[in-house]
């Protein structure tokens, strides 16, 4: 095997996380800003839940930015869209505070820049549910930034999101690399682990589990940073 790329997910992986406790935070942050603009609250949430669902279902027609908009204006009102700018606003300076729910790890940093020092592509493949602005906040949060990737995939630029195998498919499409030229790092059984049947290696980071199904992870190289160089500088020396 002749590896080219390392793809890292972000929440929970670069970015130590409990995704049920940032969600909880963000969404509290968000409501916040949004109510003296008419919103209420819990219809907030439920209809950013319809919206995201929306993307995870996205078939590859839109943009995953285009779907979720379309979903919420249809539940809201084509007026939200002129709101559209209050969200940005958002994400430039509230959803800072929603760094309090998550953790650092340094060796998160590390691990991309030692990939980078094999000479090896990185890509920042995140779940692109967020807009770039609330990506590259989150890449800040791990002691990273947009510089360090070749790729980050965002809700402008992907029409597929996880679990969908397309999703990956797309990224190798834009970077112009197969399959077997790369490694997904991430922390959820279903949702990063799904790469390997497009026939790329992966990792199992298990330092903030996500296995919903309750899956066996022996099937996969699995551990923490240190076992994760390990294995990357193990695929190297097979090259």
């Amino acid at each position: 095997m002749n590896l080219k790329m390392v793809l890292f997910d972000l929440d929970g992986t670069l970015l130590p996380m409990d995704q049920e406790a940032f969600t909880k935070y963000y969404f509290g942050l968000l409501a916040k800003k949004l109510a003296p603009h008419g919103y209420q609250p819990e219809q907030l949430v439920d209809c950013i839940w319809k919206g995201t669902a929306a993307m995870v279902k996205n078939t590859g027609e839109k943009t995953n930015e285009a779907v979720f908009w379309d979903a919420f204006s249809a539940l809201l009102g084509d007026d939200v869209r002129k709101d559209e700018p209050i969200f940005d606003d958002f994400y430039r300076t509230e959803f800072q505070g929603a760094k309090a729910a998550c953790g650092f790890h340094p060796k998160a940093a590390e691990v991309v820049a030692h990939v980078r020092a094999l000479g090896l592509r990185t890509a920042l493949a995140t779940n692109p549910i967020f807009p770039a602005i609330a990506t590259e906040k989150r890449m800040e949060w791990a002691g990273l930034n947009k510089a360090d990737f070749d790729f980050y995939t965002t809700y402008e630029n992907s029409c597929h999101s996880k679990p969908n195998p397309a999703y990956y498919q797309d990224i190798l499409d834009k970077l112009n690399l197969r399959a077997e030229e790369c490694l997904m790092v991430g922390n959820d059984v279903k949702e990063d682990m799904v790469a390997k049947k497009l026939g790329m290696k992966v990792f199992l980071l298990t330092d903030c589990l996500i296995n919903k199904d309750n899956a066996d992870i022996s099937v996969y190289p699995h551990g923490g940073f240190d076992e994760l160089n390990a294995y990357i500088d193990s695929l190297v020396q097979e090259a």
